[in-house]
């Protein structure tokens, strides 16, 4: 009976916050891998950085917690700030994801992968160790995240992730 405590209780805390559980683990990575899928896809490929991008934006380093990046306009492009764990030394890319039926942005996805070539860069990103190229996706946001489960977390402001 004492065993049987602490694995209650464990498990009471781990129910909490579904953002934590394993199966929205699991969903953030399919997502991830999903939005890789649109690579390859030409008619994609955003090829200059869209217009009306929130100044802050829910940000993810693909296997790690939903974070945020405070975002500036450049003559170069965007310039993104990453704010959280788990931001890549070179190799790395982050993929700003737009919404390929309502042109939302809905935030920035940081893999550790090699640059990907012949993708156009809309800006860059930066950590607290690297700065690493910035592409942008038009993706079909529903095949990439699952509204049980949004791969950027919960948003409590409201206005996180969405163009003006």
């Amino acid at each position: 009976m004492r065993r049987l405590i602490p694995f209650v209780v464990a498990l009471t805390a781990c129910q909490s916050n579904p953002d934590n559980s394993a199966v929205c683990g699991i969903a953030s990575i399919a997502g991830a891998t999903m939005a890789l899928q649109y690579l390859p896809n030409e008619q994609a490929r955003i090829g200059a950085p869209p217009g009306g991008v929130a100044s802050l934006l829910p940000a993810r380093v693909v296997g790690y917690a939903p974070s945020r990046v405070l975002v500036t306009d450049a003559p170069s492009g965007l310039v993104l700030g990453y704010e959280g764990a788990g931001f890549p030394t070179r190799p790395g890319f982050g993929l700003l994801l737009v919404d390929d039926s309502s042109e939302v942005v809905h935030g920035v996805l940081i893999y550790d992968k090699e640059e990907q070539e012949g993708m156009p860069k809309i800006g860059t990103i930066s950590g607290t160790a690297s700065t690493i190229p910035l592409y942008g996706l038009r993706v079909n946001w529903p095949s990439v995240s699952d509204t049980r489960c949004p791969i950027f977390g919960r948003d409590t402001t409201g206005k996180a992730g969405t163009a003006r």
